[in-house]
């Protein structure tokens, strides 16, 4: 095993290679498991505020710390790629023809870019130390990536509950690698919140109980990515135009204003297509056009249904009487929940444009 000045110079030189392969935060973290993280999840998973994402209570043993998945874990190497934007997300809100689609979502797929770059710094450190041992992760395994971001440094898990820099604001893919390495971490992040409620004035859908505490069943980016079945009526004139996600709580928070969008990867520059979309189009799509169209999306994995179900919602909410012909086109989809969500849209669209005060 390499000498700790050793691994000092290592830590160093790997930091240089994780920013030259895009990563614009990295930080160390011991890979003890955390108690008072584990109680939390288990609370968090007892009120049932994880909805029908049952894979989260599925492998929770798990979710406890690095070395509950894996016991030969000495350190946690946490990363950050940016994908702050350039424009205010916030500006098609009520826009009657356009659709809101999450920041995250107008470029490609973060999950490829971040474990591709993940890879690349993997490959360089068992070059640089043969002798380690590592695991590689993106989203996509049970690790709690932002608690871990907060003890690596890279930046505090906000009252929206997601990680918030003072470099990057809110706009951080968060990945991880575990090794057998033993390196000096990094000092954890403190929280820098402060009175600010900002987040938990935005959301929508009033889903923060209390400040760092999440109920993801009434979350718009649960409802429209996550949820499988129809949208509960109670929320749906609370979505608007949001079709795939929602910033509303991250772009408000005050931290952005140091967000710099020269650390955006470039990966993440936003299709043009995407960026204040036409409801109609959307309304339009068959399973091989929407296929075809986010090829290399995130928005691809909840599949054409899901996808024009919250175009629907969307419809509905606009009071756009030029929505009535392919919302009407919808009501005999072959798929229940786009059919019933088309019937409600339709519904709305002709009690708004039947009033004399209608917009349209």
């Amino acid at each position: 095993m390499a000498t700790s000045p050793a691994l000092d110079d290592l830590k160093a030189r790997l930091v240089d290679h994780a920013r030259s392969l895009g990563f614009a935060a990295v930080g160390f973290a011991p890979a003890a498991d955390n108690p008072e993280q584990v109680q939390r999840l288990s609370e968090w998973l007892a009120a049932g505020f994880h909805g029908d994402m049952d894979w989260m209570e599925d492998r929770a043993v798990v979710r406890q710390g690095p070395q509950s998945m894996w016991p030969e874990a000495r350190s946690v190497i946490a990363l950050g790629m940016s994908y702050a934007p350039s424009g205010d997300p916030l500006a098609l809100a009520g826009d009657a023809e356009r659709a809101r689609i999450s920041v995250y979502a107008q470029g490609r797929d973060y999950h490829d870019t971040v474990k591709k770059a993940l890879k690349a710094l993997a490959r360089w450190l068992v070059e640089q130390a043969p002798e380690c041992q590592l695991k590689v992760f993106v989203d996509t395994a049970p690790v709690m990536e932002k608690p871990l971001g907060q003890a690596a440094g890279l930046g505090w898990q906000g009252k929206h509950t997601n990680l918030v820099s003072r470099d990057h604001g809110s706009w951080l893919f968060l990945g991880a690698i575990y090794t057998t390495l033993p390196f000096a971490p990094d000092a954890p992040h403190d929280d820098r919140c402060g009175s600010c409620r900002a987040c938990q004035d935005a959301c929508p859908t009033d889903a923060f109980p209390a400040p760092y505490l999440l109920d993801a069943r009434r979350c718009v980016s649960y409802l429209t990515i996550e949820l499988k079945g129809p949208i509960p009526h109670e929320f749906r004139e609370a979505i608007g135009n949001r079709i795939y996600g929602c910033d509303d709580c991250l772009a408000v928070c005050p931290w952005n204003k140091f967000a710099q969008t020269a650390a955006r990867h470039r990966a993440f520059l936003p299709r043009a297509e995407l960026i204040a979309p036409r409801l109609e189009d959307f309304l339009a799509l068959d399973d091989a056009g929407f296929r075809a169209l986010f090829l290399g999306s995130p928005i691809k994995r909840i599949g054409r249904d899901r996808f024009v179900r919250n175009c629907l919602i969307a419809a509905g909410n606009s009071g756009n009487a030029e929505l009535k012909e392919p919302v009407a086109a919808l009501l005999t989809d072959p798929d229940p929940v786009v059919a019933e969500a088309a019937q409600w849209a339709l519904a709305k669209l002709d009690a708004a444009t039947a009033s004399p005060s209608a917009a349209r």
